[in-house]
């Protein structure tokens, strides 16, 4: 960020960042459930406010409680805006406090809207030669930009100056407001003129001038080159009123008796023990050490910080050496790739890196590698960039075949960010990159699912207070985006080094913060890290698609799409667009007056997934719109898409796994998603038949059965469960035989039902609410057999009361294995929120325990299929959910699918047995 030579006037508009980081950020709460995100938000933006201007003089405003006197010009003036949320009106206060420790003069101004004083204090810092800058993310303040006022987006680190200006808006700063006049403004209510949108606003003024001249000269509209131009005069002249009246709300007023002027707003001294008191309260942690030191201000407080804070894994920033990116070494020839090697060879551990041509493994191409030491010693390797005037390279498969040793060792050296997509590359290569130490993606993830984007670029800012060389700063956007083949090597490299540097740094600063949290090592380094190298393995080898298969579907599909549409039409009397919201809701509820069940943030009916599937239990329109939903987005994304994805090279698809994104430590899948096809529809299933074995083969799918109601009874070592489980009785069964006191042999299918659905409702968290409406009975009947429920296996109550008042004191759950996740609404003021999180808190343990097991069962039956040589006779295709795929030659089916099963079976030891069911099929449908 450019830094003035004399230090610019800082205006803060505060109110619009307070709205902007409260609606803008993740809901954070400290862990008595105080809201905080807000003010964090705005807190850090003031912090990089001082950082880059360095400013003597600032100020931040915020506006006033009660009316302004736009109000008394319009009373629908920022009408339509919904009441301020109890979870913002609470913050307002301490940031207010926090902003006055800070040391910065904070204005608020009655009767007037912080805009004007910001307005007036630029203009009279204007006629006394100083410098202004204004940070806020409202575009009506485009109008006071000039020669010496610039507005500053911290949230989105942009700038704008008069060019600034033009280039979004079409037109120079001083007709803002008449562009705001013409078009209005929804956020603030400013009602502009109908039908004038931005294009038109910009071709009147452009044309003809400000709003004043436009309407002098109606008649010059017609010859503007706008849509819309013949008949615009008449329109303008209909709502010129309405424009007039928008021109006056738009006017940023200059021109206020203020009690104090630009040169008075001087940065004061910090209130250290106040900021310590409230850093710690908000559990602010990592910015205590800040207000620690001697330093009497602020600015100088950021200038002196550098002290570590490792206090908690979900805030700490771990200090390191500063970068040095002309240190880094490009490797172009032989001598200085000899020398390199010579230290990879003896170094205890390294980070590499690759850089390739796309970001889809089965087509990236190796453009170069990067490899890091220690800090700052760091090198690229470039191999394969092809611009014009390109100086020459090393070859690539030469490079490969000195390197290939190397990586292919199994001594534990290599250290990667998202490292299963380097192992992917060089597979590609035939490199096996072997000897994978760790995966910094994946230590941040096992350090806290939920704190942050496991990304390199946050986790850099996050833990080493280092902003990573940005791919779109160097390479562009867009169409245009260069990719890296083509990017100029001095530049290329300075990334690609520093990538593999930052990297290092992050291994050992997450290994300090995962070594002082007992469990969390050995989960990053026993499963997470030993299984992306197995799933990099299923990645490569891709499934065997039927694509004539789903060719078929997708024409039986697109039949019944629009029979379904021609009843839903018929049904509502009128055809409309079944895509649309707004026609939908006027369908559903104006039309056939349906109940609304839930209104949108902005007051309409919603139409959500779970809004139609309730109404569909009562109405047949509903029913029928889901209906056409699922068979469309059916159609849309598997069986149209999925033929499209079959790779050139071998003829399958390739999908991605995800280890670092559900919060619980579940796998997720893209391109395609293996988890989201329906099981429970007749069409689902069929594009599961599509999903076929090699010639010779058959398919083999092996499920844990009813797994997590298995982890609940070793959970709550609840003794009727542990025994039902132990004695091999179906757990529905026993339950139903318990909750309706019935002998086992006398409970009936519906009874079973019920019970199946009181079992899998208790571990989501299920209120007697929900269980009444999944049951279609009262709320009454459902209370009291959740009440004999709890009767009957005491255990499970009590674990879920003592894992919910654990969550409070701790603020997270761990699996059975030490995996964590943390909840930081468990203690929030806002009842739903608080809620969401006790329900996380009893499912969590059990939804990440099976995560758990399932992982380490891959890891155990890879080792299996490793322990039988080079055996192309079995080959693990796919995890779904709590299953494991495999294409089986089928002369070997009986000797294999039993061991799939016993490994595992017996790859955890829990109190209750674990149970593997395995099917074998043509298909996958059939196997499951």
């Amino acid at each position: 960020m450019h830094k003035h030579n004399t230090p610019p006037l800082v205006l803060v508009d505060g109110s619009s960042y307070l709205f902007r980081a409260f609606h803008g950020m993740p809901p954070l709460t400290n862990s008595k459930g105080q809201d905080t995100g807000a003010i964090y938000g705005v807190v850090n933006m003031l912090r990089s406010l001082v950082k880059d201007y360095a400013p003597t003089h600032m100020a931040v405003i915020f506006d006033a409680k009660g009316k302004t006197f736009r109000d008394d010009i319009y009373d629908q003036y920022k009408a339509n805006r919904p009441p301020m949320p109890d979870e913002l009106r609470g913050q307002i206060e301490p940031l207010h406090t926090i902003v006055k420790a800070m040391g910065f003069p904070i204005i608020v101004e009655p009767g007037v809207e912080a805009d004007d004083v910001i307005g007036t204090l630029a203009k009279q810092a204007t006629e006394q030669g100083i410098e202004c800058v204004i940070s806020t993310g409202d575009k009506d303040m485009a109008q006071l930009v000039s020669e010496h006022v610039t507005l500053i987006n911290t949230m989105t680190r942009t700038t704008m100056d008069l060019d600034g200006v033009v280039e979004k808006f079409g037109v120079p700063a001083e007709l803002i407001i008449d562009f705001l006049a013409l078009k209005g403004d929804k956020v603030d209510n400013i009602p502009g003129v109908p039908g004038v949108g931005d294009k038109s606003a910009v071709a009147m003024l452009n044309g003809i001038g400000g709003v004043h001249a436009i309407y002098e000269n109606l008649d010059k509209i017609a010859d503007l080159d706008f849509r819309g131009a013949k008949t615009m005069a008449s329109k303008m002249a209909e709502y010129k009123e309405q424009a007039m009246l928008s021109y006056e709300l738009a006017t940023i007023a200059c021109d206020l008796k203020l009690e104090y002027v630009p040169t008075s707003l001087q940065m004061g001294e910090m209130d250290k023990a106040q900021l310590k008191t409230l850093f710690a309260e908000l559990e602010f942690k990592k910015w205590l050490s800040e207000v620690s030191d001697g330093a009497s201000n602020y600015a100088e407080a950021l200038e002196n910080n550098s002290a570590p804070d490792t206090s908690t894994p979900e805030i700490s920033t771990v200090a390191s050496a500063n970068f040095d990116i002309d240190a880094y070494i490009t490797v172009l020839d032989q001598g200085a790739f000899a020398s390199l090697k010579a230290k990879l060879e003896q170094a205890v551990y390294y980070a590499v890196d690759t850089e390739t041509t796309s970001l889809d493994y089965m087509q990236a191409e190796l453009v170069g590698i990067s490899f890091a030491l220690a800090p700052n010693d760091a090198y690229y390797i470039p191999v394969a960039h092809d611009y014009p005037g390109a100086p020459e390279q090393l070859d690539r498969d030469w490079v490969l075949a000195e390197l290939k040793p190397l990586l292919e060792a199994d001594d534990q050296k290599k250290i990667g960010q998202h490292i299963k997509y380097d192992k992917n590359v060089l597979a590609n290569y035939d490199i096996q990159l072997n000897g994978i130490l760790s995966d910094t993606m994946l230590a941040s993830y096992v350090l806290n699912s939920v704190a942050t984007k496991h990304n390199m670029d946050s986790l850099a800012l996050k833990y080493l207070g280092h902003k990573c060389i940005g791919f779109e700063e160097i390479a562009g956007k867009g169409v245009k985006q260069l990719t890296f083949n083509q990017l100029e090597l001095e530049i290329a490299s300075r990334y690609a080094a520093e990538d593999a540097d930052v990297t290092l740094r992050l291994y050992e600063a997450l290994n300090v913060l995962l070594s002082a949290q007992q469990g969390l090592s050995s989960v990053l380094n026993e499963i997470e890290v030993p299984l992306s190298s197995i799933l990099a393995k299923m990645e490569q080898t891709g499934v065997l698609i039927d694509s004539q298969m789903l060719a078929q579907q997708s024409q039986d599909l697109a039949k019944r799409i629009i029979e379904l549409e021609a009843q839903v039409h018929e049904l509502a009397g009128e055809p409309f667009n079944l895509g649309s919201t707004k026609q939908l809701q006027h369908v559903l509820f104006e039309k056939m007056s349906l109940p609304v069940v839930k209104k949108t943030p902005k007051g309409a009916p919603s139409t959500s997934e779970d809004v139609l599937q309730e109404l569909a239990a009562e109405y047949e329109l509903p029913a029928l719109i889901m209906q056409y939903r699922g068979l469309s987005k059916l159609k849309n994304t598997y069986t149209d898409k999925l033929p499209k994805m079959i790779h050139h090279r071998t003829n399958r698809v390739h999908t991605s796994y995800h280890q670092a994104i559900a919060a619980t430590g579940r796998l997720s899948s893209s391109d395609p998603n293996l988890q989201n096809i329906p099981i429970r529809t007749v069409e689902g299933r069929q594009v599961r038949q599509a999903f076929i074995p090699q010639p010779g083969f058959k398919m083999v799918a092996a499920d844990y059965s009813q797994i997590e109601l298995r982890i609940m009874a070793h959970l709550s070592k609840d003794e009727g469960l542990l025994k039902a489980f132990s004695e091999g009785k179906d757990i529905h069964s026993a339950t139903a035989s318990e909750v309706f006191s019935v002998p086992l042999n006398e409970v009936t299918t519906e009874h079973r039902r019920s019970a199946k659905a009181i079992n899998f409702g208790l571990i989501y968290g299920m209120s007697a609410f929900g269980l009444s409406k999944q049951l279609n009975i009262s709320r009454h009947d459902a209370q009291m057999y959740m009440d004999t429920y709890f009767e009957r296996y005491p255990g499970v109550l009590k674990y879920m009361e003592s894992t919910r008042e654990g969550a409070k004191q701790t603020g997270y759950v761990s699996t059975v294995f030490g995996r964590r996740l943390y909840l930081p609404e468990i203690n929030a003021s806002n009842g739903a929120r608080r809620k969401g999180a006790e329900r996380a808190a009893i499912n969590a343990p059990m939804q990440g325990t099976a995560a758990d097991i399932i992982k380490k069962a891959m890891i155990d039956v890879a080792a299996w299929m490793d322990s039988l040589g080079d055996t192309k006779d079995i080959i693990m295709i796919m995890q779904v959910h709590d299953e494991l795929v495999f294409e089986i030659r089928e002369d070997k089916l009986d000797t294999f699918v039993p061991k799939i099963c016993k490994v595992m079976q017996d790859c955890v030891k829990i109190d209750v047995p674990l149970v593997v069911e395995a099917g074998v099929g043509k298909n996958w449908d059939e196997a499951h």
